[in-house]
């Protein structure tokens, strides 16, 4: 890894209820992104196990952190000597699971995020399943020059967690997704993104599931609302750099984050 104009890879694919299957594919993907120079690479949300339709099956797939999903993150850190940040399901108490997001290295986990907001809407209840993540602390992690905070699908709803992220120092807001498809979704995603990136002076690297089940659409976007990198409707990699002095200046001419009135709490 390279501490100048560090690389970042979003990898777009469909996980199913074949967990095995599942890594097998995230490792071709972490091959073809590591191929490109990434540094960081970002899977989707639920990049374990998924299926659409949330049932009982989710705990009897959940994983805990010393299982096979983060040690396979961990194997393929190791050979491609980059991070590996993806989705899982992750075993909770209760016969309830949580929504996680695990960055990993060489050296092991380097962040764990539980997702707090949980998918209640559009018809759907990820709460009927999921326990949901404590309030409170900021997911970040540290690598190449920048920091790196965590956020799952739904809670990019939420502007709060994107401001505790950057509250807690960060340059850069990873937002593992599985965003549901439905009428003006597609809009929704890119807008909010764009938003977060453009209000935080953060840039926002958000990796999707493809078509037909999710909308699409993974993108790295700059601290300005550019998006520099992205993939289509379909399954891909989209790579490209970040730069730390991008930020710097971004918040300097824009100096929002300084001029704010208002802090962030939990309730």
């Amino acid at each position: 890894m390279t501490a100048a104009a560090p690389l970042v890879a979003v990898c777009q694919f469909a996980p199913d209820a074949a967990s095995e299957r599942n890594r097998e594919r995230i490792g071709e993907l972490v091959a073809a992104a590591a191929e490109r120079g990434a540094d960081v690479v970002v899977l989707p949300e639920y990049s374990n196990y998924f299926t659409p339709e949330m049932d009982g099956a989710l705990a009897r797939n959940a994983e805990g952190l010393d299982g096979a999903f983060v040690a396979a993150l961990r194997a393929l850190a190791a050979e491609h000597s980059l991070i590996v940040v993806a989705g899982m399901v992750e075993t909770a108490e209760r016969g309830r699971v949580h929504n996680t997001v695990v960055a990993v290295s060489d050296a092991g986990v380097q962040a764990i995020y539980r997702k707090q907001h949980l998918y209640d809407a559009f018809g759907q209840r990820e709460s009927d399943w999921i326990e949901p993540g404590a309030l409170g602390e900021a997911a970040v992690f540290d690598a190449l020059g920048l920091r790196f905070g965590l956020m799952t699908c739904y809670d990019l709803r939420f502007p709060e967690v994107a401001r505790m992220l950057v509250d807690a120092g960060a340059d850069a807001l990873i937002v593992p997704a599985e965003w549901v498809r439905g009428p003006l979704k597609e809009h929704h995603w890119n807008t909010l993104l764009t938003a977060r990136a453009i209000e935080n002076t953060t840039y926002v690297i958000a990796s999707d599931h493809p078509a037909p089940v999710g909308v699409g659409f993974s993108q790295i976007i700059d601290p300005q609302g550019v998006v520099v990198a992205g993939v289509s409707a379909g399954e891909g990699v989209a790579v490209a750099s970040l730069d730390p002095d991008l930020v710097a200046r971004t918040r300097e001419t824009n100096p929002s984050l300084r001029l704010r009135r208002y802090r962030v709490v939990p309730r």
